[in-house]
């Protein structure tokens, strides 16, 4: 779709913008790494060869006696019983001595005389999920070269939560802000755009809706209907989408009686056309530099509910759950440390993508 010389405008605003583009394209990355967060960080392979078939236990159910063993429950690709199965096609002696079966088949191909079909596996860089528990002397455990960033209090390997974490955090961001705005920005148009009684009927609802206090509804929900993601999302959208009201309402107010806006209806054109086609491009300076606030509010608003224990399940690679670990762990730094660093990276390059965003929808912002 070939885009209009406004928009192409636009566009080499922002990426004159070098702050603001650097930060879009390191962020981008971040994401998308996270978003194939099983490839990068699990505890099962990725793929596995045995017996001369191909498996991928990252998508897969696979039982152990799909590789010789005698329980019906999912493997664990971490038991050295289970991998010698894998790489000696299944032989009963594994359960006896696991390494010296696996050593004897690497080097003869044999196992008690006879020969083994030799499997393999490809484990992701990181061979522990969020949710592994993990053989540490203690815990939490600093950083070595198993755990780069170190466990948590219950041996998690702290990396792999940060991951995980960060895909959770961003894609709750997303889906709030993505339909708070859209319902705010709805609002705040109607509102301005008519005005008279109908801007006051809803300033009214407004002020009362904003009065109520969300803490005590997430805790009466989550008291009834248990933590839950989308239950988390659904409060939070409840609650956030007046954020943009006030803005998008001021700027339909004073658009609303311009020359342009008169002249279209004189002409019969539609409200609907006139408000989303006509004065919102006009808003949109406004309502773009309120975003910022309405990310970081939504990163930080769920960091502190799990902070607090009202957020997230408390199986859930909660970034939040980490800041708290921290404060009960003073004797591990390296929680405060990872913590304090996953926030300010991912906050920052949020802020200096929407101000680019902002800059670039704004006339007035010229680039060299």
């Amino acid at each position: 779709m070939a885009l209009s010389e406004l928009n192409r405008r636009r566009l080499r605003n922002f990426r004159r913008n070098r702050r603001a583009y650097w930060s879009l394209i390191l962020f981008s990355i971040l994401f998308a790494v996270s978003l194939f967060a099983e490839l990068v960080a699990n505890d099962r392979p990725i793929v596995l060869s045995y017996k001369g078939t191909l498996h991928f236990p990252i998508y897969r159910f696979y039982p152990e006696t799909a590789f010789g063993g005698d329980v019906g429950t999912e493997a664990i690709y971490t038991d050295p019983g289970v991998q010698c199965l894998i790489n000696t096609g299944g032989r009963e002696e594994c359960w006896d001595d696991p390494a010296g079966v696996m050593k004897e088949a690497a080097e003869t191909g044999k196992v008690a005389g006879e020969p083994v079909e030799k499997g393999w596996m490809i484990w992701p860089p990181i061979p522990f999920s969020y949710q592994t528990i993990n053989n540490v002397g203690t815990a939490p455990s600093a950083p070595d070269a198993t755990h780069w960033l170190g466990t948590d209090d219950t041996t998690r390997d702290v990396l792999a939560r940060v991951i995980y974490g960060f895909r959770l955090s961003i894609m709750f961001t997303l889906i709030v802000t993505l339909v708070s705005s859209v319902l705010g920005i709805a609002a705040g148009a109607v509102q301005g755009y008519f005005g008279g009684r109908t801007d006051l009927i809803f300033q009214r609802l407004l002020e009362i809706w904003s009065s109520t206090p969300s803490l005590y509804v997430i805790i009466i929900l989550f008291a009834i209907l248990g933590r839950s993601f989308w239950l988390l999302v659904f409060v939070t959208i409840l609650f956030g989408w007046p954020a943009l009201v006030g803005v998008v309402r001021a700027e339909f107010l004073r658009a609303r009686n311009f020359e342009y806006v008169r002249a279209a209806r004189a002409l019969g054109v539609s409200d609907r056309v006139i408000m989303f086609r006509h004065i919102l491009p006009n808003a949109m300076v406004a309502t773009l530099t309120m975003l910022p606030f309405v990310v970081t509010g939504t990163i930080s608003g769920l960091a502190a509910l799990d902070y607090l224990g009202y957020g997230l399940p408390a199986s859930a690679p909660s970034l939040g759950e980490l800041a708290l670990q921290a404060k009960q762990n003073l004797q591990a730094p390296w929680l405060a440390f990872t913590a304090f660093f996953t926030f300010a990276i991912m906050l920052s390059l949020l802020v200096f993508v929407f101000e680019g965003i902002r800059d670039a929808f704004d006339p007035r912002k010229t680039f060299k």
